[in-house]
């Protein structure tokens, strides 16, 4: 297994046996035979893992399994090696996506205030595409012809990654076992495993359907298809009960410049490095939690349950700062704005024309957004309890109740006969005046 950093060429570490017949039992048949190698994005699981043998049989192709590392947890990367190479995998690539992840794509969405449906700040959907783009690359460094996932046909990350190939490269075929295969579950890809000598993890599977990177953890299925049952305490994971937080609250200082994240509490981190510490000391205070049924872009309906803790005190932080910043007809655009760009991330259009030109304004907009807000985090509660910039527009000999030399408390009343004059001619016409 070689650990490529980014931009770095990529070395094949595993060998297979030789190639195998293709089978004639596929719905996507219009490809047998006619792929040479496919970048397969690889999870060590027992979906990828059944994927590889299933590619080889049914396509007669190399398979080179990719993992992404954006900060799902060390204990998802262990023994990849080894399942890639029983599964038949000729070659192993796991790229380190951290920093680009942070940097890249999840600051951007938290500069220009993205939020899905008032609650969803995109974990997975900032993932996907950072993680297709590396596909992308690593299947041009490898000669590949073909890219596949393990989406299944029901979901939204099926389209993130597959908009993202075809924005990329639309010469790279496209291969979706789930949409062509006969497998309906966990026990047919158990059976297999077992018919190919794919070995399967005897852990025992989690009830729930997880994906966790460094912004978030979601958790799906079990008890949360019925949207009345409460979550169980013992599904959380990365943060505590709000209940059993510390009773002392938690002050914490963000350091913001041109709207994105830099310091805390006065020392300056690299972006995953800063992300990473707010999510140990958020979920410390069971910050970040939010409960949810979204409209998936296929069409239903979900329910899931996420967990954000440093990324809820990030986007608390920024808004707050926007707050000194920015005016009225500023953040009103602004926030119309950010609707739309959380729309295009969700549904996987990250490298739309579209959303490269909003975020181009949301840069613009924010260049004086730079300053600090001191935040306190209090058993579940994030709130602000400071905020300071050399570019606030708040100034308090205007603002004060006492008189000052700026603002003439009789202006108002012509600006108030003229605001009004709308409203006015309109109630005179009623009365027939």
């Amino acid at each position: 297994m070689t650990l490529t950093p980014k931009n770095q060429g990529i070395q094949a570490v595993l060998s297979s046996n030789s190639g195998t017949d293709v089978s004639t039992v596929t719905k996507g048949g219009g490809l047998r035979g006619k792929l040479n190698k496919v970048v397969l994005a690889y999870s060590g699981g027992l979906d990828t893992s059944v994927i590889v043998p299933w590619l080889r049989e049914n396509y007669g192709c190399e398979v080179v399994c990719f993992t992404a590392d954006v900060g799902q947890g060390i204990k998802e990367l262990d023994g990849l090696e080894a399942k890639a190479k029983a599964s038949g995998a000729c070659q192993l690539v796991v790229k380190d996506l951290k920093e680009e992840f942070v940097k890249d794509y999840i600051f951007p969405c938290l500069r220009a205030g993205a939020i899905y449906e008032r609650k969803y700040l995109l974990g997975t959907s900032m993932a996907r595409p950072v993680i297709a783009k590396a596909m992308v690359d690593i299947a041009r460094e490898v000669g590949a012809d073909a890219v596949s996932h393990g989406c299944t046909g029901k979901g939204n990350d099926q389209v993130r990654f597959e908009l993202t190939f075809f924005a990329l490269n639309p010469e790279l075929n496209v291969v979706a076992p789930w949409r062509e295969w006969d497998i309906t579950g966990r026990e047919d890809a158990i059976e297999y495993a077992k018919k190919h000598n794919v070995p399967v993890p005897v852990t025992k599977k989690s009830i729930y359907s997880r994906d966790r990177n460094l912004w978030h953890l979601s958790h799906e299925g079990d008890i949360l298809e019925d949207p009345a049952n409460e979550p169980k305490e013992d599904m959380y994971m990365m943060s505590v009960d709000p209940k059993d937080a510390p009773d002392k609250p938690q002050y914490v200082k963000i350091g913001i410049e041109s709207g994105i994240p830099v310091s805390l509490d006065g020392k300056t981190y690299l972006p995953a490095e800063l992300l990473a510490t707010l999510n140990e000391i958020g979920g410390k205070h069971g910050i970040g939690r939010i409960d949810m049924v979204e409209n998936r872009l296929v069409g239903m309906k979900s329910r899931g349950v996420y967990e954000t803790p440093g990324g809820t005190i990030l986007f608390n932080a920024v808004r707050e700062l926007e707050s000194l910043t920015l005016d009225r007809e500023t953040i009103q655009v602004k926030d119309s704005l950010a609707l739309k760009y959380a729309e295009l991330v969700y549904a996987g259009r990250w490298f739309d024309p579209l959303r490269e030109s909003m975020d181009a304004f949301m840069e613009k907009i924010t260049e004086t957004t730079t300053g600090s807000v001191t935040l306190k985090l209090y058993k579940g509660s994030v709130s602000v309890t400071g905020r300071t910039s050399a570019y606030s527009l708040y100034r308090e000999d205007i603002s004060s109740f006492e008189s000052g030399d700026i603002y003439n408390q009789a202006d108002a009343a012509g600006f108030i006969r003229l605001y009004g004059l709308p409203m006015r001619v309109r109630a005179m016409l009623n009365k027939g005046i």
